[in-house]
């Protein structure tokens, strides 16, 4: 197999999970009334950093009006509410309620249990995540540039 080819198949292999993954969470989310964006919210949140409609717009690739009308109906619901940024007086931190909490738990049971990853054993999950990782996070450079890309990326957070 040459690059081509092994790089057409790590697609198909990325694309075919990703199919299954939004199959069970789309099902998820018909069961508990949301959308999949919504469950997404969720998902994102319960990541634990909490983050303004800006920061989650980001992570959901859509704009900050997008995101903010998410939060608006996850509100109306019960599962999340608007709190004072901590240093931004301008900005709202976007909470999950107990009742959120209760269903992102539900979320995260539900992806743990249908994981296409459980077919793994635990010592190929472990390098898997860490091959993913790389492929996230890219290279990591060395010396002075590692200090300064470091102060970027936290600066971006």
């Amino acid at each position: 197999m040459d690059d081509r080819q092994l790089t057409e198949e790590l697609y198909d292999c990325l694309f075919a999970i990703r199919t299954q993954v939004h199959a069970e969470l789309k099902e998820l989310a018909r069961e508990t009334g949301l959308t999949d964006a919504q469950t997404d919210v969720l998902w994102r949140l319960s990541r634990g950093r909490e983050m303004t409609a800006g920061r989650l717009g980001d992570l959901l690739q859509c704009d900050a009006s997008t995101a903010t009308s998410m939060i608006d109906r996850l509100e109306k619901r019960g599962l999340v509410r608007r709190v004072p940024h901590p240093v931004d007086r301008r900005a709202k931190v976007i909470q999950l309620t107990s009742e959120g909490c209760a269903l992102r738990d539900r979320v995260i049971r539900h992806t743990t249990e249908n994981s296409p990853f459980a077919l793994l054993d635990r010592e190929s999950r472990l390098r898997l995540h860490a091959l993913l990782r790389e492929v996230v996070d890219g290279p990591r450079p060395t010396g002075e540039a590692a200090g300064v890309e470091g102060a970027v990326k936290k600066e971006q957070q």
